[in-house]
């Protein structure tokens, strides 16, 4: 890592040790890439074995196919009927991604099945078009909505605005360096900020996100990075320094699973 982003990051690391001793924060955690064969509980031990089941708040993942699917391609379902349910009895929410950047009233209907299936409380929907979260909102009241990372809130206004549409917005992983900004946020108890992060935390444009919406469609589309196009740092995963975020009042977290060797996207 650079000198630049170590000053960023600061020094204090985010280690599972600290992170015990805050019972009063909650983080939502990355079911991605689990198979499905795999019992959840098996694979919360086995990529999380140190994290207390008190602070899982949700589980977020893949289940019934989906073209509101958003962030990642649909290629499998991640979490099962068995797993949905052992979760939910434990406390611990699912979080439905549907981050799709395109949804129609068709596409909604169609999907309703889904989501009438885990509708209860303590679960929880990711969109990135308001529409769609305006519809789940009119129809299935239970669930929680969280305005995703891929909507790109960086600012007080679109953070006011979202706020008004959502019960919680997940913030650019970028801004967890700007302790400024985010000691000016007001609704410090309405925001998701990232425990950890991959490559979108160095990507200038995030074109893959639009790609993969596409190729989440009956139609397809091709997959789209920026790495190719404008070079930049790729530092594997990063773990934030979470105690001065926690002392300024932020309390929800989103913590993403490492690929093998402790890196993400590349």
């Amino acid at each position: 890592m650079s000198s630049k982003m170590s000053d960023q990051l600061g020094t204090l690391a985010f280690t599972p040790e600290k992170k015990v001793t805050q019972a009063r924060c909650t983080y939502t955690i990355s079911a991605r890439g689990k198979p499905l064969e795999m019992p959840v509980f098996g694979y919360l031990r086995q990529n999380y074995g140190n994290f207390p089941l008190l602070e899982m708040e949700s589980l977020f993942g893949f289940v019934e196919p989906s073209t509101l699917y958003g962030g990642r391609q649909y290629v499998r379902r991640e979490l099962s009927n068995r797993d949905v349910f052992q979760l939910n009895n434990a406390g611990i929410g699912l979080r439905i991604p549907f981050t799709n950047h395109h949804a129609t009233v068709d596409e909604y209907n169609a999907n309703r099945p889904l989501l009438e299936k885990y509708h209860r409380q303590g679960n929880s929907v990711i969109t990135t078009h308001d529409d769609l979260a305006g519809w789940i909102r009119r129809d299935y009241p239970l669930y929680r909505l969280d305005a995703s990372v891929i909507k790109n809130i960086n600012t007080l206004e679109k953070i006011k605005r979202a706020i008004d549409i959502y019960d919680s917005v997940v913030l650019p992983m970028q801004l967890n360096t700007n302790l400024e900004f985010l000691h000016s946020i007001e609704c410090k108890d309405r925001i998701t900020l990232f425990a950890n992060a991959g490559c979108a935390f160095t990507c200038p444009s995030k074109i893959c996100y639009p790609s993969i919406s596409k190729m989440n469609k009956p139609e397809g589309g091709v997959f789209q990075c920026s790495q190719p196009l404008k070079k930049r740092e790729m530092l594997g995963m990063i773990d934030f320094p979470l105690e001065p975020l926690i002392e300024m009042g932020f309390t929800q977290f989103k913590l993403l699973r490492s690929r093998p060797g402790g890196t993400t996207g590349f």
